[in-house]
């Protein structure tokens, strides 16, 4: 890549038909997981004009309501106009029950190390964690905006600030770079759901846009912004209700949304409606945290971390460690150093990052937080794999 350039990300809100999906998805883990801790769920939703789908297998000692779920989170996302809303909107289900063999009440965390190396990958993965120097939640500076940006335009909606605004909109950030390093804001790009309006109040409204949603926020992050950058919001026109009466959703194709915005790779599969057992879910985490550490520890000022897993083993059987030059030591030696400061074990990250209690810690509210606004780099929620307490280790 050059070392001048221009990159996008995106940023969806919660009323984003596949960010709903997602919401409902993890609403369902956490009950599970608040009511039987050791549940295995898999959960996968579906949203379209009138109509949710829930798929979801699971081995668990728990009852819960899944179709209650979906409404209660679709009510609080702010669908009650007559094209959807949680009330009327038909709710289709298909539910399979996992082998029993599958559930077991072992918790990781009282488990020896031999005990933990039974517990083993059940799926491929191949997962990738990210940190720079961009701005101070290690994050790539066009998805750390544009998440801002999304999450101002919901808050303006619910504080009634701004009482038009439906719940679906998105989010584009073009940042501009000089010698790798935001230099810029490029462009943003905002399409927001509203209600009908006359073209002069359609006007109002972008007006009202700039001032009470992108001022504030750009003001607030250490990038410059003038005359020259380019803002769009709704270019093609109004766009009246959105949502599930527009287009269609699903559980994990916000993947990059939910990671880095495309600023560096990652896996494929989806994050949402996972259960702390599915190493192509918390997989993310753990690199993520190893890659958070690296930074902490100044051993670079940008990496990233792969890790690939296979089925029927515990260990990954790959650990790379990418630098772009930054690294103050070779990248194979910062490796060699995590994999010696932190167990990348399935098992082991189930056990110390407290996978299957936060649900119940979080008053039955943790999986699903991390739905809209990144599964990373959040600086709203504590989570365990932002924390630098390996730092100290890896500079040893």
């Amino acid at each position: 890549m050059k070392s001048d350039f221009v990159f996008t990300s995106e940023s969806v809100t919660d009323g984003h038909p596949d960010k709903m999906c997602d919401l409902i998805s993890d609403a369902i883990v956490d009950q599970f997981l608040v009511h039987d801790p050791y549940s295995r769920i898999l959960a996968e939703c579906a949203v379209a004009n009138g109509v949710i789908f829930i798929a979801a297998r699971f081995a668990t000692e728990a009852s819960i309501d899944i179709s209650q779920i979906a409404r209660q989170v679709v009510q609080r996302v702010g669908y009650t106009g007559e094209g959807f809303n949680a009330e009327d909107c038909t709710i289709l289900t298909n539910f399979t029950e996992l082998p029993q063999r599958l559930y077991s009440t072992a918790d990781e965390r009282n488990l020896t190390s031999k005990e933990l190396e039974k517990l083993t990958a059940t799926r491929h993965a191949t997962v990738f964690g990210f940190a720079c120097n961009q701005t101070d939640a290690m994050m790539p500076m066009p998805i750390w905006i544009a998440h801002q940006l999304a999450r101002a335009i919901s808050q303006a909606r619910t504080d009634k600030a701004l009482s038009y605004l439906q719940p679906d909109a998105a989010v584009q950030v073009a940042i501009e770079y000089k010698k790798f390093q935001p230099y810029r804001i490029h462009s943003i790009n905002m399409l927001i759901s509203h209600e009908e309006m006359s073209d002069t109040r359609f006007k109002d409204m972008r007006h009202e846009i700039v001032q009470q949603v992108i001022t504030p926020v750009i003001e607030r992050e250490h990038i410059h912004f003038d005359a020259t950058a380019n803002i769009f919001i709704n270019p093609e026109g109004p766009f009246v209700e959105g949502g599930p009466m527009t287009h269609s959703g699903l559980t994990g194709r916000k993947n990059a949304v939910d990671l880095y915005g495309q600023y560096c790779r990652r896996s494929g599969a989806a994050l949402s409606g996972k259960d702390p057992t599915r190493i192509d879910r918390t997989g993310n985490y753990q690199a993520r945290y190893a890659a958070v550490n690296i930074l902490a520890a100044e051993l670079a000022t940008q990496c990233e971390v792969q890790l690939s897993y296979s089925i029927g083993q515990s260990q990954p059987v790959s650990v790379q460690v990418e630098t772009f030059g930054t690294g103050s030591i070779s990248d194979d030696d910062i490796a060699d150093k995590i994999k010696q400061a932190i167990d990348f074990r399935p098992g082991a990250i189930v056990a110390n990052f407290n996978l299957r209690q936060l649900p119940k810690d979080g008053n039955g509210s943790f999986y699903q937080k991390l739905a809209t606004y990144g599964h990373v780099g959040r600086n709203d929620i504590e989570l365990p794999w932002e924390q630098p307490d390996k730092a100290k280790v890896l500079k040893a």
